[in-house]
């Protein structure tokens, strides 16, 4: 692709302008694509990004077809909520792992995409591979967004960055937790970082990274003596920490059923249960969280877009099984 400096962008950095005229393209992305000479001025490969362009220079772009991924595409079964050539929407399921990491290298959502858009993905920095912008753990469900090409991992990334401060993007969670906080709606703001002992663990932790959670009881849950053991929160997130809602809700002192990292001293609360509640938790094996809103604002449209999606079957089931009490 070829541009035409205008008179006004005269004496400007090559790198600046390019940004200006292709914003589909991240600055790291024309970055190295000038390191690696192909971008040229009047024909001449230029290896500076700060180098100061003319009025009239014509400037050529060979943007090299997008690299094979690193991890390979594998047929796994997602259930999608929304797709197109910016963006895929899914509604994950417990198990899945997003991203190949250290013990799962296949089998990933990552895997299953580039199985599932094939050449529909553009390259994400040069690399046929979607863009993850963030993640759910692999025991929560529900939904996820990916980017396809730059464009729209630019505008992800901004966005949840924002984590709807000032644009529409929003994140909401059901959450069910261990005890009813002493009221109905509030925010937990605490900063979180990695626990001191136990490295794959977070905690709430002075000098940590701003986490800010906001909640709101949608229902209360007695146990056989009439008295409340457990509720079901809808957590929307200001900020986006690793396992912020698990860390948050256990530091409040109502962690999450089933979360056996931050709520195993909890487990001898499913004795004031009756037996179909002690069942459906004994059958959860994960924790009760579900990523059930996500909002934001569509990378090329800017239009906003919404979804919604209902609780999966074994949180359908244990809500069904809180809510008969005996």
């Amino acid at each position: 692709m070829e541009v035409i400096v205008a008179g006004d962008e005269g004496s400007a950095r090559l790198d600046r302008v390019l940004a200006v005229r292709h914003p589909e393209l991240s600055r790291s992305r024309l970055k190295s694509l000038i390191l690696a000479g192909s971008v040229t001025v009047r024909n001449t490969p230029i290896r500076d990004p700060a180098y100061h362009v003319a009025s009239g220079d014509t400037i050529t772009i060979d943007i090299p077809e997008a690299e094979p991924a690193e991890p390979q595409g594998e047929e796994i079964a997602l259930d999608i909520v929304f797709e197109d050539d910016d963006i895929i929407v899914i509604d994950k399921p417990k198990g899945l792992v997003v991203h190949p990491a250290a013990g799962h290298a296949t089998g990933t959502l990552v895997n299953a995409l580039i199985a599932h858009c094939g050449t529909s993905l553009s390259g994400i920095g040069g690399v046929r591979r979607p863009g993850i912008v963030h993640r759910l753990d692999k025991d929560t469900t529900g939904l996820m967004v990916v980017a396809k090409n730059d464009r729209a991992h630019q505008s992800l990334t901004a966005q949840f960055a924002d984590h709807g401060r000032t644009g529409p993007m929003q994140r909401g969670y059901m959450a069910f937790a261990w005890g009813v906080p002493n009221r109905p709606h509030g925010t937990i703001d605490a900063p979180i970082d990695r626990h001191p002992h136990a490295r794959e663990k977070m905690a709430v932790r002075q000098g940590g990274r701003e986490a800010i959670t906001h909640f709101e009881q949608r229902q209360s849950f007695a146990g056989r003596d009439g008295k409340p053991v457990a509720c079901l929160l809808a957590c929307r997130l200001e900020t986006g920490r690793t396992h912020q809602i698990r860390v948050h809700l256990a530091h409040l002192g109502h962690p999450l059923i089933g979360d056996s990292v931050y709520g195993s001293h909890f487990k001898t609360k499913a004795s004031h249960l009756g037996p179909q509640a002690q069942a459906a938790i004994a059958a959860l094996d994960r924790q009760g969280l579900h990523a059930y809103l996500l909002a934001l604002e569509h990378p090329r449209t800017g239009q906003i877009l919404r979804w919604e999606t209902p609780l999966p079957e074994d949180l359908l089931l244990l809500q069904r099984a809180l809510e008969a009490a005996l």
